[in-house]
């Protein structure tokens, strides 16, 4: 198992897999005590070979690795690589592409709602993953040769994995429906962090437009400062006292230093006049400039045994297809469909989510098609035929 810490040595690595038609990709990080996520190794592994890459080692050139991932020709796969791709859109300013994420393609191959890496390597690869040092701190240096072993097990179980999944979702024709989630998956917006829709993670309570407006400001304000500084969020400032101050809306120190968990000591320093700064702001923007607060819909009365019926299709549908029921539809999902049909701004009415459950969902709301029992087993028939 090799660990790579040299340019020569990584640009050798990195060219030996020019034409590869995969690679599996892993890394591991720390962010409990920054706003950005330290990478601090990198793993890669090609059909034949594995490394990992020491990303912290002196004068360390990622550029090689880039360049691979930006390889439209290389499938890079991924287990569960939100994260992962966070970190290289921080690094980089882009994704790579194009990508497989076999936490997803497992849910959509019947591997239910939260199958673990482990029993998923255990089921495909044959193989036990050694669990004893997932709480590495892999930052310090230098790494034992069991860590090395540890991270680099990931991509080398990953291939058997990515390669069985393939097989089954050729299989089931449904590479189109992993093909759909991978560009949900690599949208760019996902990964931006935009100071400016910063207070949208915030859960506020009874929020007014000019609230939000505020809020907004409060929290542009210290996602800056979070990023600056590279803290996380918390350590600039909790939740709670951004929430406390947009409500109160002090306009002087004295008024803000009343806030609880700020104290005067904050309120008189630097970031006292700041936060007065970003409440005037927000104050100041025009009323058609503010947030809108999303409205709790009224859900019309007597619609539970309706979402219970579409419950039951939806179980249905998952059984037939063998798909994890939270990737196909969620209790939202189908309570909106029942609520309002088609007007359902809901995933479950759109793509391949659409074709399994969304489409015989909405036939079966309006009554074209009905849920019938035939010997032990429950149907979906064509009312209209029927008759």
């Amino acid at each position: 198992m090799t660990l790579i810490s040299d340019n020569d040595t990584l640009r050798t690595f990195c060219d030996s897999l020019d034409g590869t038609t995969y690679i599996t990709v892993d890394t591991e990080f720390l962010r409990e005590k920054t706003y950005w996520p330290l990478l601090c190794l990198l793993q890669i592994g090609g059909p034949d070979d594995a490394a990992a890459i020491d990303t912290l080692a002196d004068g360390i050139d990622l550029t090689p690795v880039y360049k691979l991932l930006d390889d439209q020709s290389i499938l890079k796969v991924f287990h569960a690589g939100r994260q992962d791709l966070e970190i290289f859109y921080n690094l980089t300013g882009r994704l790579p592409v194009p990508v497989f994420d076999t936490q997803v393609a497992a849910m959509v191959c019947g591997f239910g709602d939260s199958i673990g890496y482990e029993h998923l390597v255990s089921k495909l690869a044959g193989a036990r993953v050694d669990k004893s040092s997932r709480f590495t701190d892999w930052s310090l240096r230098p790494l034992s040769q069991k860590q090395i072993d540890y991270a680099l097990s990931d991509v080398v179980h990953l291939r058997p994995v990515y390669e069985k999944l393939a097989k089954m979702l050729n299989a089931n024709n449904r590479a189109e429906w992993i093909n759909q989630e991978m560009a949900i998956l690599t949208r760019l917006e996902t990964y931006a962090n935009q100071p400016e829709n910063a207070y949208k993670r915030i859960k506020g309570r009874a929020p007014s437009a000019r609230y939000l407006a505020i809020l907004r400001e409060l929290a542009a304000w210290r996602e800056l400062q979070a990023q600056r500084r590279d803290v996380p969020r918390n350590r600039i400032m909790r939740d709670e006292a951004l929430i406390e101050i947009a409500h109160h809306t002090p306009d002087t120190v004295a008024q803000l230093s009343r806030t609880r968990g700020l104290g005067a000591k904050i309120a008189e320093g630097r970031y006292g006049q700041e936060l007065l700064d970003a409440i005037k702001a927000g104050k100041s923007v025009a009323d058609e400039s503010c947030p809108t607060p999303k409205e709790k819909q009224d859900l019309p009365r007597g619609l539970g045994p309706v979402t219970d019926i579409l419950k039951v299709l939806l179980k249905m549908k998952c059984e037939e297809f063998d798909v994890a029921g939270k990737l196909l539809a969620n209790s939202a999902d189908v309570e909106q469909i029942a609520a309002f049909g088609e007007d359902a701004d809901v995933a479950a009415l759109a793509g391949w989510r659409r074709e399994v459950f969304g489409e015989d969902a909405l036939k079966l709301r309006s009554g074209d098609l009905c849920l019938t029992i035939e010997g032990k087993k429950l149907t979906l028939t064509d009312r209209i035929r029927e008759i």
